[in-house]
């Protein structure tokens, strides 16, 4: 760990005892994650002070103890990561809110509110986000008193009163857009305001397909979490299992076997180029170059094709467990996975000179969906998102786990900021992940697939990042006494996707919405937990 990179930390506790903020520094599994706690009462200073180190803000949640709640926000600085915690009355909790100080935070302390009662004052934006008339004024579904089935009326009140802006000026008027589309998609509801074709303002509401997976991961075994966790989102099941499984084995302090830790990296860099392969056809189909999505959704169906004949799913699912994998490769195996980089990277030499040629989708994707690097930053973005933007950001990197650490790769970085931009830096890491899939089936260990468990201490808390295919993935767990997951928190890159999509479509034409809502693929069921 450099000087340079620490040098942010000894700043930032200078100014803090400078204002006398007494901070206590607890340790944690990970050397890379700091763990402090502070009154509540400084929680806005920190923030404050926090932005002025140049800090990113991550994620934020909440937690029920016996006598308090407790309230938790995580901040990074190059791969280092700072997890801040402070303890509130149950009588009347509430905190200053940091969103003012960093909008990313907007809408995770809108989600504490909502669930948890907790009120942060002075929030620039006090509506309710995932309320839409499920539950009662006074019920807050995570607390520990309220049933997992809540108490469902027959019918729930349609949600009609949510307060969105309103459009002005004569030549000014408003689209609504969803919640329910004209596909498969899940549902939102996007509110856009507009003059002729030009969008003035994009407003989203979301959460109508809210799960409860906070509430459903309470008691659960760490194997039923990870069976949990890997359907948050199902495009991204081994990266959703993989953080949780991180955060687990940091709780118990267990280090999993090398060759459990490559075959993690085999799936999750698998699931990473399906997914960029689909998007990939997708954006070109929005802008009706038909050719790029039947080719790009055929390659996708002969790669998933493989998983399921090697791995026995499709998407992957289920082939992790806490402490290890489920699956493991043959000789053979290897074999045939080898081959099909070599086929795969042969077939993307052949398709990819008829995208970069096609001047009608140049015309198209270039420009459109602008995300300047500063607005990416200003809203935490991360992943394809982030890194089109110059956001040089990758946990794989940055704050390195196995088998990353033992791997070369080159992390794609773009500055043009634009539906292009977001299409090239997916090619890219297709090509950067097929070579880092030829070194770990080179390189793989012999060895064990996974590493026995054994119960955690009461109250054991574990906070773990893992690169997506989306960008990182924030998990929490507290587990009870008796190796049951007493809390479970995950945080999605799309809660930022969605927040940068807002921004992205300002001054483009509406027929543009739909390429650039696609460039972003932000995940409506990784945001809705």
């Amino acid at each position: 760990m450099s000087e340079n990179i620490s040098h942010w930390r000894t700043t930032l506790q200078t100014e803090l005892e400078a204002e006398a903020i007494s901070v206590n520094v607890r340790t944690t599994e990970a050397t890379t994650i700091q763990h402090w706690q502070i009154a509540g009462e400084f929680w806005l200073r920190f923030a404050q002070l926090a932005y002025q180190q140049d800090l990113r803000w991550v994620a934020g949640w909440a937690e029920q103890e016996t006598t308090a709640f407790v309230v938790h926000a995580c901040f990074a600085y190059q791969g280092e990561y700072l997890w801040l915690s402070t303890a509130l009355h149950t009588e009347k909790p509430e905190l200053p809110s940091q969103a003012g100080i960093y909008p990313a935070a907007s809408r995770s302390e809108r989600h504490t509110q909502d669930l948890l009662g907790i009120h942060f004052t002075d929030h620039p934006d006090a509506r309710v986000w995932l309320r839409h008339h499920a539950w009662g004024k006074h019920d807050y579904p995570l607390r520990k008193d309220f049933p997992l089935q809540g108490y469902p009326e027959t019918i729930t009140p349609p949600d009609m009163d949510y307060q969105f802006v309103k459009a002005r000026g004569a030549a000014v008027y408003e689209i609504p857009v969803g919640p329910v589309h004209a596909g498969i998609i899940e549902p939102g509801h996007f509110r856009f305001q507009a003059v002729g074709e030009t969008i003035l303002n994009l407003e989203e509401r979301l959460g109508y397909v809210h799960k409860g997976i906070e509430k459903l991961a309470e008691g659960r075994t760490p194997e039923a979490l990870v069976h949990l966790a890997g359907r948050i989102s199902g495009d991204s099941t081994v990266a959703y299992s993989w953080a949780a499984c991180r955060a687990m084995e940091q709780a118990v302090g267990i280090r999993i076997p090398a060759r459990a830790a490559f075959l993690r990296g085999i799936l999750s860099e698998r699931e990473r180029i399906a997914n960029h392969l689909g998007d990939i056809g997708a954006i070109c189909n929005d802008v009706g170059f038909a050719f790029a999505q039947m080719q790009f959704s055929r390659l996708r169906e002969q790669w998933q094709r493989t998983q399921a004949d090697i791995f026995g799913h499709r998407l992957l699912m289920d082939s992790l467990i806490p402490g290890g994998v489920k699956v493991d490769l043959s000789p053979a195996d290897s074999q045939i996975l080898l081959q099909e980089l070599k086929a795969l990277r042969k077939e993307l030499d052949d398709t990819i000179p008829a995208l970069d040629l096609n001047s009608a989708l140049e015309d198209r994707l270039f420009t459109s969906g602008y995300l300047s690097p500063a607005t990416a930053k200003t809203f935490s973005t991360v992943g394809y998102v982030g890194r089109s933007s110059g956001q040089d950001l990758d946990v794989r990197r940055d704050t390195p786990y196995a088998p990353y650490d033992q791997l070369d790769f080159k992390v794609i970085v773009e500055q043009q900021g634009d539906v292009a931009s977001r299409v090239w830096v997916r090619i890219k890491e297709v090509f950067a992940s097929i070579k880092l899939l030829r070194q770990m089936l080179q390189q793989i260990p012999e060895g064990e697939q996974a590493t026995s468990w054994h119960s955690p201490a009461e109250h054991s808390t574990g906070l773990a990042m893992i690169e997506g295919f989306r960008g990182e993935i924030i998990s929490y767990v507290r587990f009870d006494n008796n190796n049951k997951i007493s809390r479970f928190y995950t945080r999605d890159p799309s809660d930022f996707g969605f927040l940068a999509l807002e921004k992205i479509v300002l001054n483009n034409i509406v027929p543009d919405f739909p390429v650039c809502n696609k460039s972003v693929n932000a995940s409506y069921s990784g945001h809705d937990l």
